[in-house]
């Protein structure tokens, strides 16, 4: 007999063709997850050579726009920075010297720093030509003094003195005017008086010649500072003015202008100052002269009262008369 096999299910058959096809994938998964990192670092060495030909070619440009850059870029910063130098041009443009800073100046502020500059001389001429003239003047009259002390009447002192233009000369003759003019005048007191009246104005005549031009010094001492103050205030006027012209505060624009301002107030200050120091050295210089100029004065005056001693000693002098 012939034993037939029984025939597999066919859930059975299903069952094991999904454990075969399970087992098929596990196998073939760990292959093909080995096979794709190769694949991947094959591709990167793929890129990566066209890469490292190709960093040139993207350098390239990077190299011709930095190149490129100071003709396009700078286009903004330019004008920045050529309004700066321009802003600052305006300040270093100026010549910051003395001279400089005239040239540069105001018509106004020019004028006044003529003027003062003008001051300034005037005021050293004066000096020079007044300090020889005191000098002079107080050597000549210190020997007329002498002279005078020396005398024993007046007109010994009109013989030693008779120099014209002198000082002495001019005390000693005045006072044997008086005397002429007083010779028939019995009051001694009256011709002291007058004689005394007309040296006391030959005194102060020789103290107001002596001091002539030294008027000119106070003026220049007590207003020259305001001169220059005037200049200064004016300049600075201008440099606001600028300002709001150029309507910038930057400082470049404004120091030039007020340089030239203060300037002004400098030269105020160098006339005004030796003007002042020289005034005051000659009212002293001028009042030791006037003491000298007095006491020639007193000496004349001394003459002329011994004179009138000797002339009424005269007159009172008795006339002897021999009888017999």
């Amino acid at each position: 007999m012939t034993r037939t096999q029984p025939s597999a299910s066919p859930t059975t058959s299903r069952a094991w063709g999904a454990i075969a096809a399970l087992m098929f994938s596990l196998v073939l998964a760990p292959a093909a997850m080995a096979d794709e990192p190769a694949a991947n670092g094959a591709a990167a060495p793929a890129a990566a050579a066209p890469a490292t030909p190709a960093a040139p070619t993207a350098a390239q440009p990077s190299t011709t726009d930095t190149a490129a850059a100071p003709v396009d870029a700078p286009a903004p910063a330019d004008d920045s920075t050529q309004a700066l130098v321009e802003d600052t041009s305006l300040g270093m443009a100026h010549d910051l010297s003395p001279w400089g800073m005239y040239k540069n100046a105001d018509v106004v502020v020019k004028a006044v720093m003529i003027g003062l500059a003008i001051a300034s001389i005037i005021t050293w001429t004066i000096w020079i030509a007044k300090g020889f003239e005191l000098l002079g003047a107080k050597r000549r009259l210190r020997g007329e003094i002498a002279v005078l002390k020396k005398s024993a009447s007046l007109k010994e002192a009109s013989t030693v003195a008779n120099k014209e233009g002198t000082l002495a000369h001019t005390l000693v003759h005045d006072a044997l005017e008086e005397m002429r003019l007083s010779a028939n005048s019995r009051e001694k007191e009256g011709i002291k008086e007058r004689v005394s009246f007309r040296l006391e104005r030959l005194v102060a005549a020789s103290g107001r010649a002596m001091s002539s031009g030294t008027g000119v010094l106070a003026t220049i001492g007590s207003t020259a500072p305001f001169v220059g103050l005037f200049g200064t205030v004016w300049g600075i006027m201008n440099s606001f003015i600028g300002i709001a012209k150029t309507q910038t505060t930057n400082l470049a624009v404004v120091a030039p202008g007020i340089a030239e301002a203060l300037l002004a107030t400098a030269l105020g200050l160098v006339a005004a100052i030796p003007a002042v120091v020289i005034y005051n050295v000659f009212a002293r210089s001028i009042a030791g002269y006037k003491a000298q100029v007095s006491d020639a004065s007193a000496q004349v005056l001394l003459l002329v009262s011994r004179d009138l001693d000797h002339q009424a000693g005269d007159r009172a002098a008795p006339h002897m008369v021999k009888v017999g």
